[in-house]
């Protein structure tokens, strides 16, 4: 234990070296301000609701790879009253940032006065259709992902070489260190394979980290989740660019009133115009592949929820209605 937490130490120093504690602070949601009003209208909310016909409380697991977004998502459901969110860092529902067995999860469910209980396992995101079936037809799950160049650089600046590592050590056969073991797993033998082709040896951390994007990315489609419609795919730069769109998707995903408080903290931005990083040219064509297939299965789920055509549609949209809580 004291081992790993020296381990994240030393990853949030060099983070905050690389940009500011500023924006540490408020990746990890630390502002004590914020997190004040937040707690005062969910008390609020949940007083409201009191002689109401009570909704059962529903997992809601927002899954993926580091570096794609999720704190902003976090952050942006939890300013929702429906909503109680359980981070990675949470001991309660977690354990060195994997989550604790599903009936103590289920209990946490259980005695929340919130309409979902997120929970942001991204360690263990290859075991989200285990989740989603031992809580049934309640739960949900969303997926987030953001174009891999974003991913790779904010992975390198806070995690250094470390996806390199943990990928050189498995080709190698080795024995991963606990807290990295959850990056190899639930591999395909398709990417296993993959990353063995590779000389690693001589690879560069931005390759590393790109293949290491390629092959937990994949899962999306290897697990069959494209195919599920409990689960919902998010791309974070879309969030960026146009958050409250994407916000009202996410809500009708969840069947819950979209509120203005949501994207209150987000300007919205044009994606980055920086040039390319200096990728392995397989990975780099492997990630653009997988890549355009979630920016169409992501463009399509998100044209059925806020109700706009796509070259793919031919069918009428419904007219977009959206309910808005200050």
């Amino acid at each position: 234990m004291a081992k790993i937490l020296v381990h994240r130490i030393r990853q949030n120093w060099r983070w905050s070296k690389a940009h500011s504690w500023a924006h540490l602070i408020e990746e990890h949601d630390l502002n004590p301000l914020v997190r004040g009003r937040r707690a005062i209208r969910k008390s609020w909310w949940r007083l409201m609701q009191r002689g109401q016909k009570a909704t059962s409380p529903a997992p809601l697991f927002l899954v993926g790879v580091q570096r794609s977004g999720t704190n902003l998502l976090a952050h942006g459901l939890d300013e929702l009253p429906e909503f109680h969110v359980y981070n990675e860092g949470n001991t309660k529902a977690f354990a060195s940032y994997r989550i604790r067995a599903l009936p103590t999860i289920e209990a946490l469910v259980g005695k929340s006065g919130a309409r979902f209980v997120l929970f942001k396992p991204l360690c263990d995101s290859h075991r989200t259709v285990e989740m989603l079936d031992y809580f049934g037809a309640r739960a949900r799950a969303i997926w987030a992902y953001r174009g891999v160049d974003g991913r790779v650089r904010s992975a390198v600046a806070k995690f250094g070489d470390s996806n390199l590592r943990v990928l050189r050590a498995f080709a190698a056969g080795e024995e991963q260190k606990p807290w990295n073991a959850w990056q190899i797993a639930g591999l395909s033998a398709e990417s296993a394979a993959f990353i063995r082709s590779f000389d690693l040896d001589g690879m560069s951390a931005e390759s590393g980290a790109a293949l290491f994007w390629y092959v937990r990315n994949a899962l999306y489609f290897e697990l069959g989740l494209h195919r599920r419609p409990d689960t919902m795919l998010v791309n974070y730069d879309d969030f960026l660019s146009d958050p409250r769109r994407i916000a009202v998707g996410l809500c009708r995903f969840l069947d819950v009133p979209y509120r203005n408080a949501m994207i209150g903290s987000i300007d919205p931005r044009r994606p980055s115009k920086r040039p390319p990083l200096p990728v392995d040219p397989r990975i780099r064509e492997r990630c653009s592949a997988l890549k355009e297939r979630l920016d169409a299965a992501c463009a399509a789920q998100m044209a059925q929820l806020t109700g706009e055509r796509t070259a793919a549609r031919t069918a009428s949209p419904r007219p977009t209605t959206v309910t808005v809580h200050p």
